[in-house]
């Protein structure tokens, strides 16, 4: 692979460079020696022959594959609550110790808790497994009982417009928080904000109903549509498993406003990985190695979220248009955009695992110290001893390998699903299987595009 005197340049100060650096970028030396253009073709290449491919499967091949298996009976009601009123005092308390526990965020476990457990950790394993979280969620348990006292009844009527809305905005807000604000991991800050968002939440649900948390509420928005992509999911009563996205395909229906937000995962992780290569440092004037400081950065970053959203949302709903026009026939546009948008949750999951990995890798080490030490005091609850976080797995080219291949796998992985659930989605619009190829084609290529744009930013020199 051959690089630029700048980017040869560049290798070179930052491995001479001391200080402190990010934990998922410090790795970056040694991605810039291995062969990623072989990577990245072949990443590609396997994302158009699974086009190719499911073009030529047989209907019922397709059925088969993506057909869930009954296991067992699901689980009763009132489990949820239960465990939703233990989620709730377990958050109660990673408040107050965000509040009065130590003021370095890698020893306090409320950001680790936020940024790292529920961020990467838990958003991953939804996506992966199925929808867990509604056995975790520390608003469940609350929220019902305001339903029971409410008698059901709830004093105004949520607007079906606004709830398609707000939920997408909220999320939008939410990842401006993480990447624009100077200090988003500051215990006592991030106590109070989260302190509020539970307040709000509760307050709503009494004004709305439950059509709030499920329209609205941008946690539980997010964790619902991510559970459906996931191996494991209800069918009938009864537990099911299938391939990673069958939910998706047996239950298509998102609204517009579900539509909007799943676009928005995809462009809102994409950015965050955008933001750090040197080619955005470039575009906004900034040299990579001597960074002004996030406070500096907070315009270019918010405009540049906003602007990544908005070219996204519109080459998708471009594809969508394309590929409807060259079918004809369809059920128009708008039911076509609501129904092939859930096919992006595929690769906004896979993003989301290879993006965050490295982080993970690192920043759960911290939480598991900070959970032996909640207060800071000394105290060894888990029985760690003299604990260290390493980061040696960063310091040899044969494990950056390992970490950088596992990374582009889950990219990879994710649009060759999405490429299957485009397909399924295809053939509920068009039963034809000619029509719904035809619509396929223009996302398709959409896919394989990104498929290129998404393994590029894993492979780019980064400040």
């Amino acid at each position: 692979m051959v690089f630029s005197p700048l980017f040869r340049r560049t290798l070179i100060l930052g491995l001479l460079a001391g200080g402190e650096v990010r934990a998922h970028a410090s790795e970056q030396g040694f991605v810039l020696l291995l062969p990623t253009g072989h990577y990245i073709a072949g990443g590609v290449v396997a994302v158009a022959l699974t086009v190719a491919v499911l073009v030529l499967l047989p209907g019922r091949a397709f059925a088969a594959l993506v057909r869930p298996h009954a296991l067992w009976p699901a689980l009763p009601g009132a489990v949820p609550w239960v465990t939703g009123w233990l989620s709730a005092a377990a958050l109660a308390g990673l408040v107050w110790i965000g509040a009065e526990g130590p003021t370095d965020p890698l020893r306090n476990p409320l950001p680790l808790a936020v940024w790292t457990l529920w961020w990467v950790g838990l958003v991953s394993l939804q996506g992966l497994l199925g929808d867990f979280w509604r056995y975790l969620d520390p608003l469940a348990g609350p929220a019902a009982l305001i339903r029971r006292a409410a008698g059901w009844r709830t004093p105004f009527r949520l607007p079906r417009r606004f709830a398609g809305v707000v939920a997408p905005v909220l999320f939008l807000g939410l990842v401006g928080f993480l990447l624009a604000d100077p200090t988003p991991t500051d215990p006592g800050r991030l106590a109070r904000l989260v302190a509020f968002y539970v307040v709000a939440s509760l307050c709503l649900t009494l004004l709305f109903g439950p059509r709030w948390r499920v329209t609205g509420e941008v946690v539980t928005v997010l964790m619902r549509l991510y559970g459906r992509v996931g191996l494991i999911g209800r069918r009938g009563g009864r537990v099911a498993l299938g391939l990673w996205g069958w939910r998706l395909i047996a239950r298509p229906a998102v609204t517009g406003g579900q539509a909007l937000f799943i676009l928005f995962l995809l462009g809102s992780g994409s950015f965050d990985g955008l933001n750090e290569t040197f080619w955005w440092f470039g575009l906004i004037g900034v040299n990579p190695l001597d960074f002004p400081g996030r406070s500096a950065l907070m315009g270019e970053t918010l405009a540049g979220l906003f602007a990544f959203n908005a070219g996204l949302l519109a080459c998708f709903a471009g594809a969508v248009w394309a590929g409807e026009r060259l079918a004809g026939g369809g059920p128009g546009f708008r039911a076509a955009f609501r129904m092939l948008a859930p096919s992006i949750l595929p690769i906004a999951l896979g993003y989301h695992l290879g993006h965050y990995l490295t982080a993970f890798l690192v920043d759960a080490q911290y939480a598991l110290a900070a959970v032996s030490d909640p207060l800071g005091r000394g105290d060894d609850l888990l029985g760690l001893g003299r604990f260290y976080v390493t980061t040696g797995f960063f310091n040899t080219q044969d494990s950056v390998r390992a970490i950088w291949l596992a990374q582009a796998g889950a990219v990879v992985a994710g649009h060759v699903l999405a490429v299957l659930v485009a397909h399924g989605l295809a053939l509920r619009l068009h039963p034809d299987p000619r029509r719904a190829a035809l619509s396929q084609a223009p996302l398709a290529v959409f896919m394989v595009l990104y498929t290129l744009f998404g393994l590029w930013l894993l492979a780019s020199p980064r400040g």
